[in-house]
């Protein structure tokens, strides 16, 4: 992708106005940055020290009101993967900054291009610890920003804005942080000269040929693929890739992005956070290609090899802080679009025999209370072709991927962080950015929890998603995963039962409608009912 920066000085600040270039302010500056650039929707919760940037707001943006600061990020961050450009926050100073910070975290674990600009107090009181402000701005939200800055003049406010969308889309993608002082909107300011900046880094040839080499000599590869790919539009070129090499294809683990076609014949399956078990099932691969994909992302302690006996490893890769912590192997950094078309540039290689397919899942039977594999059966079935799916269900997740199939780019988001609060919000904010597509939210009833407030800026907009409640009245997850920790079994783990939320009066309160199902029989047409509306739908939905 490119970033253009082309600032005409005879060109309007807004509609109508015909300004020289220095008879503007800080804010018209901004503004007509942000417009040339296309980021014309602003993700906020107002707060004292923002309302200056927002006097005389012009009418071709839109503002798009959050009820709490996570909220607004975990929308900023779904629109920002499904447009494939940078979004915009808007935050009050620490306080607002503080409420945000484990969706921060998450947008930076999710390589999310994000531009959060947060309130500060005025410049002439800062010496005096005055109410709200935020004395070490820029320390704050490190290390989960690409880049952090409060401008040392109002004058450079918005040359701080055009360093920060570049930062933001060069690779790693990620979040960067502005905090501007409440009186610098109003001072003068000239509009940003024009500029291109390229986000593509080509990996280096002599690299690729490694990496190409050692795939032409395999006898038996397998690829483990991961979000990143989504990210830099080389969805097709993997696949392509995969079937050159006849290469068996796992989706890599925590993964939160569709990497590869989930209905393809060399599709084997999803690859657990643990040590041992990812070396069982790679093991018979004498070569590991780990594509846009971290080699290898753990969950809980293990021991022994990363990769099977006699196996290789090879990865290409786009964060090269990643890169310094893959433990062994040959490993490139740069696109990863680049980087496979470079690879199917070379020669055809020897042919090899396409592996056998895995097997299909068991079907799942109707029960009261119903099974997760139910549900997501049914759901898979009656989805639209179209649709696109946001998941923050955790303990649910392994059930998605034996029960759904997700075969396109960008029909599948989830957080990499293990953070919750992100899923309800991202729905919104991957909604907004795909006006014609169903946008299926799967949540636990646990995680729903977080950033609840989603359901009334869905309700705002009148968008069509439906929110799946998966409720089990626990956290499921964490009573899993108390064996691991030394539980006995059947010893209660404190702090991981949920009984007596009622989301159907939550949903009515955000102004959202809402059903629960218990029984199979009322699910089909909940759902049916669902995909008609032209509004958002929360079901929530009794699982065992």
């Amino acid at each position: 992708m490119l970033l253009a920066y082309r600032i005409r000085h005879s060109k309007a600040i807004g509609p109508g106005m015909e300004n020289p270039p220095h008879s503007v302010n800080v804010r018209e500056a901004v503004f007509d940055l942000l417009r040339r650039l296309g980021i014309i929707t602003i993700f906020g919760n107002p707060g004292s020290t923002e309302l200056p940037m927002f006097r005389s707001f012009p009418g071709d943006f839109r503002y798009i009101l959050g009820l709490q600061e996570a909220t607004v990020v975990g929308m900023a961050d779904g629109y920002a993967q499904a447009t494939g450009n940078v979004s915009l926050v808007s935050l009050h100073s620490a306080a607002g900054v503080g409420n945000a910070m484990g969706n921060i975290f998450t947008a930076f674990k999710n390589h999310t291009p994000m531009v959060i600009a947060a309130g500060q107090q005025a410049r002439s009181i800062l010496p005096y610890d005055p109410f709200l402000a935020s004395l070490h701005a820029t320390e704050f939200p490190r290390p989960y920003v690409k880049w952090s800055i409060e401008p040392a003049r109002p004058h450079d406010v918005p040359l701080a804005f055009v360093r920060a969308c570049s930062i933001a889309m060069l690779p790693p993608r990620g979040p960067v942080f502005i905090s501007i002082p409440v009186d610098d909107w109003d001072q003068p300011s000239e509009l940003v000269a024009e500029r291109v900046v390229s986000s593509a880094i080509r990996p280096e040839p002599r690299m690729i040929e490694r990496i190409g080499d050692a795939l032409d000599q395999s006898e038996r590869p397998a690829f483990v693929v991961g979000a990143a790919i989504d990210r830099d539009n080389a969805f097709d070129e993997v696949v392509r890739l995969a079937e050159r090499h006849q290469a068996l294809v796992w989706t890599a683990p925590k993964c939160g992005r569709c990497g590869f076609p989930e209905d393809h014949s060399l599709f084997a399956g999803f690859l657990p956070a643990a040590r041992e078990k990812i070396v069982a099932l790679l093991d018979g691969h004498d070569l590991i290609f780990a594509i846009g994909a971290p080699a290898f992302t753990y969950h809980v302690e293990g021991h022994g090899a990363h990769i099977p006996h006699r196996a290789a490893l090879c990865q290409l890769i786009d964060d090269p802080s990643t890169a310094s912590w893959t433990p062994t192997g040959t490993i490139a950094v740069g696109s990863i679009r680049l980087g496979v078309l470079d690879l199917l540039s070379r020669p055809v290689p020897k042919p090899r025999t396409r592996p056998s397919p895995r097997d299909p899942a068991p079907v799942a039977d109707p029960s009261t209370p119903m099974s997760a594999a139910f549900v997501l059966q049914t759901l898979d079935r009656l989805r639209p072709a179209n649709s696109i799916v946001v998941e923050e269900a955790p303990t649910a997740r392994p059930v998605i991927q034996t029960y759904m199939k997700f075969t396109r780019s960008r029909s599948f988001f989830t957080m990499d962080s293990g953070g919750l609060g992100y899923g309800m919000p991202a729905a919104v904010g991957v909604s907004l950015a795909s006006p014609h597509q169903r946008v299926i939210a799967i949540l636990g009833d646990g995680s729903s929890m977080y950033s609840i407030q989603a359901l009334w800026s869905a309700a705002r907009l009148k968008l069509p998603i439906l929110f799946l409640i998966l409720n089990n009245q626990r956290y499921a997850a964490l009573q899993e995963f108390a064996p691991l920790f030394g539980f006995s079994t059947g010893e209660s783990v404190q702090g991981t039962e949920l009984p007596g939320i009622d989301f159907i009066a939550l949903a009515h309160g955000h102004s959202c409608s809402a059903s629960r199902v218990e029984l199979p029989s009322e699910l089909e047409p909940a759902l049916t009912r669902a995909f008609q509306s032209t509004s958002p739908v929360l079901i929530e939905v009794a699982v065992s």
